[in-house]
This record gives structure tokens, sequence and C-alpha cells, in this order.
């Protein structure tokens, strides 16, 4: 059965089982690989999209959940807010093997958006859910505080 979502601005048909976690939809069909596969359990936070604007493990997300959502992907994270974090991730070196990566730039950047002036606690209940295999949780909480002083600027 076909099943159209919307990924990116883009209307997406997608003749896939509904069941089909949207991960593999996103990867495997459309071909944004930016979205990565961690766990496949939600635990880890490396397939985190924008659902709505909200960060969404899209591994434990059906495609037929996703039909009338707007879908984000780190490919299609655009504005201020985003643009900030992923130059800050660059400037500071934020990451190390890279592989989270794209799930902690969308988390931080839909934490700024909803908190411009986060606290170590916020962003550690934000993104401490993500899990980062280097350990660079420090420069993942300084590239946000850094991402919020510049976007206060």
């Amino acid at each position: 059965m076909a099943h159209t979502i919307n990924i990116n601005g883009q209307d997406q048909t997608l003749d896939v089982d509904g069941e089909m976690p949207l991960l593999w939809a996103v990867r495997d069909v459309v071909g944004l690989t930016g979205t990565k596969y961690g766990c496949g359990i939600a635990q880890c936070g490396a397939c985190t999209v924008h659902v709505d604007g909200m960060p969404t493990r899209s591994c434990q997300m059906t495609v037929a959940d996703a039909e009338g959502a707007e879908i984000v992907t780190i490919e299609g994270l655009k504005g201020g807010v985003a643009e900030t974090v992923q130059t800050v991730w660059a400037d500071l070196d934020v990451p190390q093997c890279g592989y989270c990566q794209s799930g902690q730039v969308m988390a931080a950047a839909a934490l700024l958006a909803e908190n411009p002036k986060p606290t170590d606690d916020d962003i550690d209940s934000a993104l401490w859910g993500n899990l980062c295999r280097c350990a660079t949780y420090q420069r993942i909480r300084a590239g946000v505080h850094e991402a919020a002083r510049r976007l206060e600027a």
C-alpha cells in the first residue's frame, strides 16, 4: 500500500508496508542517509528526526504513523538555530567519530528553538538520552552553550 509522508518539505509517496520504521523509509527508500541506525530500540538517539518540530526516534515510528506529519531530517534542518548549531559543532570540533552527531544536532536544535538560554540541566535533560560512544558529552554541552550565546548576540 502506498503511503505519503512529508520529508524535508516534500511529499514522498512510498510503496512500503505501513509498519516499516520511518528510519528505514528515510534511509533506504528516500535515500537520506544522515539519519543513522544505532540501536533500533529508541535508546541511543542516532536516528533522531523532527516530527512536527519535536525530536523523535525514527526507529520506533512507523511510516503509517508519519502520515500527515512534517518530518525533518538532518539534511533538511534549516533556519538560524539549525545553522548556528551546525556551525558551532564544526567550530568547536564537537564530534569525534561523528556517528551520533546528526541525532545530537537534531536534539540541540530542537532544544534551542524551545529554550534559547538552556542551563546545564536543561541540556542534560534534552540531549543525554542521545548516546555518544566517544563520550564527547562535555563538548556537546559546550557546543549548545556556544550556540545559545551566538544566537543571543
